[in-house]
């Protein structure tokens, strides 16, 4: 008789975000890490980085999926901190909102603690987290497809690129997100942003640059 296919207990799977760590799986199994460790080698699991797992989605069950960097991204700071604490930013936020076409080979996102750039195993990729208070951030909601969670607006976008545009380690990819993102952006909300967040010099340099 052939045998259901593993799958993730639904208990864990009612989270806003599909990225699990082995404690989190604590509530479910007396001894989480070698059953996170059999529903990885079953499939039901993808490591995304050492600690951090993402649940397969039904339909991609048995064929080789790669969640896209950004959503592993914010899962992997989502599952640490909690939903409400972490957002995309930079480059990332900049891929979100469609002005970087072609895949990164990192991610940034916004956390409520500082820590250091995290190694993805399952590509060359990497993510870095930038301490920021996010609840201080103009952000929108944001789905993918491990679930749903924040990512700066086209406005904070623009002022944390100009703020930083060597972060990420692309600075032409900067200022082209930069001038692709600032005919999309309500330039009242973007003088009211940067007034509020003392960036009046870094704002004037993105319009200078444009």
């Amino acid at each position: 008789m052939a045998h259901a296919p593993a799958r993730v207990p639904p208990e864990l799977l009612r989270r806003p975000i599909r990225v699990l760590r082995p404690q989190d799986a604590g509530s479910v199994y007396a001894h989480p890490r070698p059953e996170v460790a059999r529903l990885t080698r079953a499939g039901a699991l993808h490591r995304l980085a050492t600690g951090y797992y993402a649940a397969v989605p039904d339909d991609q069950l048995g064929r080789h999926w790669l969640p896209e960097l950004e959503a592993a991204a914010l899962g992997i700071a989502a599952a640490d901190e909690g939903i409400d604490a972490v957002a995309l930013m930079g480059l990332s936020a900049a891929r979100v909102h469609g002005v970087i076409p072609r895949g990164l080979a990192v991610a940034v996102v916004a956390a409520g603690r500082r820590r250091p750039v995290l190694r993805l195993a399952d590509r060359d990729a990497s993510v870095m987290f930038v301490r920021r208070d996010v609840a201080a951030l103009d952000v929108q909601q944001h789905t993918t497809e491990l679930g749903r969670g924040w990512v700066t607006t086209v406005e904070q976008t623009i002022l944390d690129l100009a703020a930083r545009p060597e972060l990420g380690g692309l600075p032409e990819e900067t200022r082209a997100a930069i001038q692709g993102l600032l005919p999309r952006a309500d330039h009242d909300l973007l003088h009211e942003l940067a007034t509020k967040q003392r960036r009046r010099p870094t704002l004037q340099r993105a319009l200078e640059g444009s």
